[in-house]
């Protein structure tokens, strides 16, 4: 038995309620079981008990043993002192309250076919606890369990984005532009992106932002691509270009080792990434703004629809040549960006400006966007789930991270249904 097992039969009502007494003889009516603490302090607040017929409300707190409130040193902690009942597997010890009267305890007596359920489900030594019982759960309950998750998942990272927003002067444009260049990176060379952003800001671009050729400059500069020697013409009239604008600007690069190239294939290499993301910022001038006065999925994806400038069609790195390839974003690329980018924060702008329909633009683009194919998304595959779309997956992302890979059964909601199917 654990106490967070415990908790979860407490939390469930999972327990005979007629007849109830306190170690003490006296009569006990749950009226509310309170809501979970995930805090410090007891186990659950806002509870409401009758205790001899007199009304009681407070907290509850919950042990194994009756003498874990001593081991705790509960006694010693004002915020204990409004416990209105102490439930617990084994009265092994009398509890006193601060007044030095009997602290209300009540022996919780739970069905062994309950913990029977519960040690088939987390025992299971596969990446995904439940994979064998989840045939047995109805999918409409699955479906609902994945749109809170989702939200849930968008709830936490824009979080993050409204702080970064506070940092950026309230400025969308520019918060935007960072969180944008540090996912076009993807997962190799999301640091040093970021960082180009970071030192590169969206006021150096203004009056560049009809010339291709100094947004160029201005990223290769900036990403330290051009403080090498190179006997090329493209590379030398982009340095020349970055000399000026780095002095107008008073601007520093980044360190040139940040970037990777190995165990890459050439079409990623950052010196092709960069040139596309020259192409998305020269066809997109206050792209933010274009993002939230979209109107359709269809015209989102076109904002991303670029090539590269000519020098980069036979080159993947400065001086040379290679064979001519187009090198324009990958649909799988594309929808990775719009999960990570677009969707969140059209989610992050309807939170900031309590909007519901930004937040439903959100959800709705992920709906029709293809779901991630990544190592946590396989395991789901291997275990039978087909995850349709980008709204599923991320959905799934979410609940293995933070629930199966903790081993968070009990605060899962298909966890409880299996224990809770499995019993009744």
């Amino acid at each position: 038995m654990t106490e967070a097992f415990l908790q979860f039969i407490w939390q469930q009502h999972l327990f005979k309620t007629d007849n109830l007494l306190s170690v003490n003889g006296e009569r006990i009516e749950i009226i509310n079981t309170g809501i979970r603490n995930t805090d410090s302090g007891p186990d659950f607040f806002n509870a409401k008990i009758k205790l001899d017929n007199q009304l009681w409300a407070g907290t509850v707190e919950i042990h194994l043993k009756a003498s874990d409130w001593i081991k705790h040193n509960h006694s010693l902690d004002e915020a204990y002192n409004n416990v209105i009942l102490h439930v617990v597997a084994e009265n092994d010890l009398s509890i006193k309250t601060k007044s030095g009267a009997d602290l209300p305890t009540m022996v919780l007596n739970v069905d062994k076919k309950l913990f029977e359920n519960y040690m088939k489900l987390i025992t299971n030594k596969g990446p995904i606890p439940c994979a064998g019982f989840l045939k047995e759960i109805d999918e409409f309950y699955i479906k609902h369990w994945q749109n809170r998750l989702l939200v849930n998942r968008f709830i936490r990272k824009s979080n993050e984005i409204i702080d970064a927003l506070n940092k950026n002067n309230n400025s969308w444009e520019e918060t935007f532009y960072i969180y944008l260049a540090k996912n076009f990176g993807f997962k190799q060379n999301a640091l040093p992106f970021e960082l180009l952003a970071k030192q590169t800001p969206l006021k150096a671009y203004e009056k560049q932002k009809d010339n291709l050729l100094q947004i160029e400059a201005l990223l290769y500069g900036q990403a330290g691509f051009l403080s090498d020697n190179c006997d090329d013409e493209y590379y030398r009239l982009l340095k020349r270009e970055y000399d000026y604008l780095s002095g107008k600007y008073n601007l520093k690069p980044i360190q040139k080792h940040l970037w990777k190239f190995m165990r890459m294939r050439p079409v990623n290499f950052p010196t092709v990434r960069i040139a596309q993301f020259s192409q998305i910022l020269f066809k997109n001038y206050n792209f933010f703004s274009k993002i939230i006065n979209s109107e359709n999925v269809g015209q989102i994806k076109s904002f991303f629809e670029v090539n590269t400038s000519e020098y980069w069609a036979n080159h993947f790195v400065f001086g040379k040549e290679s064979k001519k390839q187009i090198k324009n974003l990958g649909s799988q690329s594309v929808d990775i960006i719009l999960i990570n980018t677009v969707a969140l924060f059209l989610f992050s702008y309807g939170i900031v400006n309590n909007d519901e329909n930004f937040k439903e633009k959100a959800l709705d683009l992920l709906e029709k966007i293809s779901a991630e194919k990544n190592q946590i998304t396989e395991k789901w595959g291997r275990v039978g789930v087909k995850i349709q779309n980008a709204f599923e997956s991320q959905a799934l992302i979410e609940l293995f991270n933070e629930y199966c890979s903790k081993g968070k059964c009990l605060d899962c909601n298909i966890g409880a249904k299996i224990i809770i199917n499995e019993y009744f």
